[in-house]
């Protein structure tokens, strides 16, 4: 069962066209990876799927058309938002920072949960998070998004500005994530071994279209179109 369909979706700010009618869905479990340059359209993607940017098109979550929807009507349906640039709350602790996430339910229960996906920040939950290394940062705000207990969740470039031992960490927390968890996946990312190594089924976004688009058995085509870019 798909948990989101998005069918001619088109973007704009102001009178500029972003998007140029996309179309896809993800399954329930599923991990849909999108590269693409700067400028492509990847981060206007999440803000439409988030009702933060004129759209038009149909977006479904659940089997119900949100497109008409406030941005605080579809977090509440079970849509949560790992954005690019982390935004944390630099003067609240780790853990203040992580329970500005929750959304109703044991706050408690999914604090552990998150303290049990990332040992760190446990360690650190009393630390000022704007003293946290970038990469414990870049767990925090995944951590903040897994608060709510979200069906659906969106990445933002969640490798941007971490070292390349630090991104092998973040990958490997979100694969356990998706073994442990029931949450779909949609990330952008300009990290193609992340990328490929997370997904199920990955698309290249040019100029606001899809170029290309394949499963798992068609990663190699897809990283090799991207590096031709």
């Amino acid at each position: 069962m798909a948990i989101i369909e998005v069918e001619d979706l088109r973007a704009y700010y102001g009178k500029s066209q972003i998007l140029q009618g996309l179309n896809f869905e993800i399954e329930e479990g599923e991990t849909f990876t999108i590269l693409g340059p700067n400028g492509a359209g990847k981060t206007t993607l999440i803000k439409s799927i988030c009702g933060l940017v004129k759209t038009e098109g149909s977006i479904k979550f659940k089997g119900e058309d949100i497109s008409g929807l406030k941005t605080h009507k579809r977090i509440a349906k079970g849509i949560a938002v790992c954005p690019e640039g982390r935004k944390l709350f630099p003067n609240l602790t780790v853990e203040d920072n992580l329970r500005m996430g929750a959304i109703g339910g044991d706050s408690d229960e999914m604090l552990e949960m998150v303290y049990n996906l990332f040992p760190k920040l446990r360690e650190r939950r009393t630390q000022i998070a704007k003293r946290a290394s970038g990469g414990e940062q870049q767990m925090v705000a995944i951590g903040r998004a897994l608060m709510s207990n979200p069906s659906l969740l969106l990445f933002d470039e969640p490798s941007m500005g971490l070292a390349p031992i630090i991104v092998e960490n973040i990958k490997d927390s979100l694969l356990k994530m998706k073994d442990e968890m029931d949450v779909s996946i949609l990330m952008v990312e300009q990290n193609v071994k992340m990328a490929l190594d997370l997904a199920d089924k990955v698309a290249v976004l040019v100029k606001g279209r899809f170029v290309k688009e394949g499963d798992r058995s068609s990663l190699g085509e897809v990283e090799k179109l991207y590096f031709e870019i």
